[in-house]
């Protein structure tokens, strides 16, 4: 499960089955709720946050349209935050749970199948009008629909439809019974219908338009300099400032954010002053570049924030819609390139672990091999399985101890060889004569020296690779049309899987433009484990069914695993006050709307 698309939500420890009912100010998975309906606010934040200052932020790359919920085109950072508010938001501190927003009262049927929204009668939009049944029925028609990103269709498809029931009230009807479907309800983004009748979606790139969005968020967007900056003010009027899910956040009067070429820039924008706050995901800039003379007076601060998040799954990700990566033996071959332990020491100062799974950093993450229920649900699919699969953990290659990466090597080579690949003259060819090429599509130019190396070790393989680094605009078009050989890749998880599952590796999601199913994984054996992910009645099943999907995804090959850190590494101008209580899963962005400007800096 998601909250929104770009959000990683809160971990779910399920005891049991699904409660009967669930009625009242919030809703979880398993019934249970750590904040009472006379909650003040979330614990993560502080009584003593002000509001008032401004926020200056950067983001990479450039922006050409303002609807964040449609696939073509990239909308500028911070619209689905600061403008846009579901129907309930998730708690970043407690076991998978929603706290109703727009929503006052959130009731779902003894059978499960529809619920039942009363909207809060004090719910406005930023030019003023209230937020009606009407506007929610219209979101989930919208979204339900082909106007927007093809993601958005299928995370919402088990919701029938939307009854309007009265003045406050509107009824979701499901088409079958889905453990966590009440919840991927919750976090339905509430539209204005006035605004998006006058202004309705367009793919077209010429009738885009760059008007300013209505929505009922904290902040409305007071300037657009076009692929440049965008400037956010906080609503005056903002009608939940004292609601128990919004109270201590969102404290800054404007936000800025400015567009930067790339990171390596950013970061010299930063030390020099033009914004003051960034995450660092790059372990040389962590280790080397964020020094010097303002560090050490604190003007600048540099710290590490612990998290439980779900790391997911980064990797070199193949294109099986290339026919040069179909063959499994060759994608393991490319996998035993890939010296990570050369590369965590040389380039990243050992700061990374290696991911291990398609779900690091987890308890839902295979471990040894499969028992149990977990065995259960491969048993059936046994023949249409590799046997590594009930054989072999999930451990990544290593190039430590005798023969380092020189026996890797050697083991691709022999598995090229079984393939059909064998080296002539230097270089690989196929019995046809052709040459085994392709190209590495990066976004980022920072990630060329960990390029470097890895394309060494393929040429000793008689590989011929490029990699280059084009415009981020360019590289989201092809990355969504699927026009790519390989790419860096980063499967983010929460800690309760669903829907989303189906987006990533589904069948159905392999062709179809825009899709989380990068790799153009059809395997039946896959879908049938997503299917198991999404309609899991219990802990027990969703754990169960989510380490089986693992173990397949693993022996497919379909990634080169990269590495995963549990903490964020976390860059700012000493300006800012923090709450003393840090959440447990949250993004840091996140965190950062928890924040406020100290007196003297509060300008």
């Amino acid at each position: 499960m998601i909250y929104y698309v770009s959000l990683i939500l809160s971990i779910c420890l399920l005891t049991g089955n699904v409660a009967d009912v669930f009625a009242g100010h919030g809703i979880s998975i398993d019934g249970n709720l750590k904040y009472p309906s006379d909650f003040k606010q979330f614990e993560y934040v502080s009584e003593e946050a002000t509001k008032g200052g401004k926020l200056l932020l950067h983001e990479n790359g450039s922006f050409d349209k303002m609807n964040p919920f449609t696939l073509k085109g990239t909308a500028p950072f911070g619209l689905e935050m600061f403008v846009f508010e579901p129907l309930a938001v998730g708690s970043l501190d407690e076991p998978f749970a929603e706290y109703g927003l727009i929503a006052s009262n959130i009731e779902v049927a003894d059978d499960k199948l529809s619920m039942t929204f009363t909207i809060n009668e004090h719910a406005k939009f930023s030019d003023g009008s209230s937020v009606r049944p009407e506007d929610v029925k219209f979101s989930l028609d919208i979204f339900k629909s082909d106007k927007v990103h093809p993601f958005y269709p299928l995370y919402y498809q088990d919701i029938k439809e939307a009854v309007i029931l009265d003045a406050q009230r509107v009824q979701f009807v499901f088409s079958r019974v889905n453990r966590e479907l009440h919840m991927i309800a919750g976090q339905l983004p509430v539209l204005s219908q006035k605004y998006y009748t006058n202004h309705p979606f367009s793919e077209n790139s010429s009738k885009r338009t760059m008007t300013a969005p209505i929505g009922s968020g904290p902040y409305t967007v007071t300037a657009i300099n076009h692929g440049k900056s965008i400037t956010y003010t906080r609503n005056p009027t903002y009608w939940a400032l004292e609601h128990p899910t919004r109270k201590g956040m969102f404290n800054f009067d404007t936000i800025v954010v400015n567009y930067y070429k790339d990171q390596i820039v950013a970061v010299e924008a930063f030390k020099a002053g033009e914004f003051d706050f960034m995450l660092v995901n790059i372990a040389k800039q962590w280790a080397r570049d964020m020094v010097g003379k303002r560090f050490e007076d604190a003007t600048l601060i540099k710290k590490r924030y612990p998290h439980k998040n779900n790391a997911g799954m980064q990797g070199f990700l193949m294109n099986l819609r290339n026919p040069l990566f179909q063959d499994v033996r060759v994608r393991k071959a490319l996998g035993l390139a890939f010296d990570f332990q050369w590369t965590n020491k040389a380039l990243f100062y050992d700061q990374y672990s290696r991911s291990n799974s398609y779900f690091s950093n987890s308890y839902l993450a295979a471990k040894d091999l499969p028992t149990g229920l977990e065995l259960s649900y491969l048993e059936p699919f046994r023949d249409q399985l590799p046997a590594e699969v009930f054989s072999i953990p999930l451990i990544p290659p290593k190039s430590v101890g005798k023969g380092g990466i020189r026996a890797n090597l050697r083991k691709a080579k022999n598995l090229l060889k079984s393939a059909g690949w064998t080296i002539k003259n230097g270089v690989l060819k196929n019995e046809k004569g052709a040459i085994f090429s392709f190209e590495i599509l990066l976004v980022s130019p920072s990630f060329e020296r960990v390029m470097a190396p890895y394309v060494n070790n393929l040429k000793k393989l008689g590989i011929s690779v490029d990699y280059r680094t084009i415009d981020p605009a360019l590289y989201t078009e092809r990355v969504q049309s699927f026009n790519f050989d390989m790419i860096v890749h980063v499967y983010g998880q929460s800690q309760s899987p669903g829907n989303e599952q189906k987006n990533y590796w589904h069948s159905e999601a392999a062709s179809r433009k825009g899709s989380k199913n990068l790799a153009g994984i059809q395997n039946p054996v896959v879908d049938a484990m997503v299917e198991k992910i999404i309609y899991a009645q219990n802990q027990e099943e969703l754990t169960a069914a989510s380490k089986a999907l693992d173990r397949i995804l693993w022996h497919g090959h379909y990634v080169v695993p990269n590495w995963y850190l549990n903490v964020h590494r976390l860059a700012y101008r000493n300006i800012f006050n923090q709450p003393d209580v840090l959440p447990l899963y949250y993004n840091h962005y996140q965190y950062l709307m928890t924040w406020w400007k100290k007196k003297s800096t509060n300008k």
